[in-house]
């Protein structure tokens, strides 16, 4: 057993393998894969590499997906899209059942220097692939996880009541945002986004969805802590043209929503913190955030 994996996420991660037959590869694969590591055991998922013919990604899923407002179904037929249009991984399994999918392993350069331009290119391709029925809804998302802390109590959670009335206030306000919906990505941080042979994909679809492609910009804003400069840069090469202020208006809306959820979606699972910012640094984000009137 590997020693990051649980008893049971060992047992779905054998019997993915065990249906290697039926994993959609050209040429079929000849052999059965097996096990070099593990990527990542994660919050939500666990993520092993493994190797045939050829090496591949397999992810199982540690949380309910459909509890947490997600949809294998249109990740699934989305990585296909995304795949024919140069943008992800191939997909080659999945099985709702088993809790699994499997995608093409993607070496990563060993120079990957960040260039906002590659960035903001793979957001317009990815905002043109074929429309989803599934859609992103940022206010149910939000009661969700709210709900889901209703009956917890901790320093955390009630330190978390400052920001929401700021956060229902927020929302109330909101007006139409400049752009029409379009597929999403939705989580597109620097963590999920790779150069290998000297371009930039895209990985973890797991949170794709129909929604605002503004959204996406936002989350790649306040998710990777872009400077000012930099978070111009994205948005005007995105756009063609400089951003209006309505368009800001919205950016700012969106970040805000994107910090509370992000928040939320930690207190909710009552998991620690991956790296990074801690909970008050995350809370303190939110606050001064939240105390400014525009982006």
């Amino acid at each position: 057993m590997l020693p990051s994996l649980s008893s049971q996420v060992q047992l779905k991660l054998e019997q993915t393998l065990a249906q290697w037959h039926q994993w959609h590869c050209e040429p079929r694969l000849k052999r059965a894969p097996i096990v070099v590591a593990t990527l990542s055991a994660g919050i939500g998922n666990h993520s092993v590499l493994v190797e045939s013919d050829r090496q591949f990604v397999v992810r199982i899923d540690g949380l309910n997906p459909m509890a947490n407002g997600l949809s294998r179904q249109t990740e699934w037929r989305t990585l296909g899209d995304a795949h024919r249009a140069g943008l992800a991984p191939g997909p080659r399994y999945f099985n709702p059942d088993l809790g699994c999918l499997v995608c093409d392993y993607l070496p990563h350069d060993n120079r990957q220097r960040v260039r906002i331009a590659d960035v903001a290119q793979l957001l317009r391709a990815i905002h043109q692939l074929p429309a989803r029925h599934h859609r992103l809804d940022l206010g149910e998302r939000v009661r969700r996880y709210e709900r889901m802390l209703e009956h917890r109590d901790s320093n955390a959670t009630r330190a978390v009541q400052t920001c929401r009335k700021g956060i229902a206030a927020l929302m109330l306000t909101m007006q139409q945002p400049p752009l029409a919906n379009a597929l999403c990505h939705n989580d597109l941080l620097q963590a999920n986004r790779l150069y290998s042979g000297g371009r930039l994909w895209a990985l973890d679809w797991e949170y794709c969805a129909m929604g605002n492609p503004l959204y996406d910009l936002a989350v790649i804003i306040q998710g990777d802590k872009l400077s000012a400069v930099d978070a111009n840069h994205l948005v005007k090469t995105y756009l063609g043209h400089a951003a209006d202020p309505a368009t800001w208006d919205s950016l700012y809306a969106f970040g805000c929503l994107y910090r509370y959820l992000d928040l939320l979606w930690y207190l909710a699972l009552a998991k620690p913190l991956a790296g990074g910012e801690s909970l008050a640094e995350k809370l303190a984000t939110l606050e001064a955030l939240l105390s400014r009137s525009h982006c």
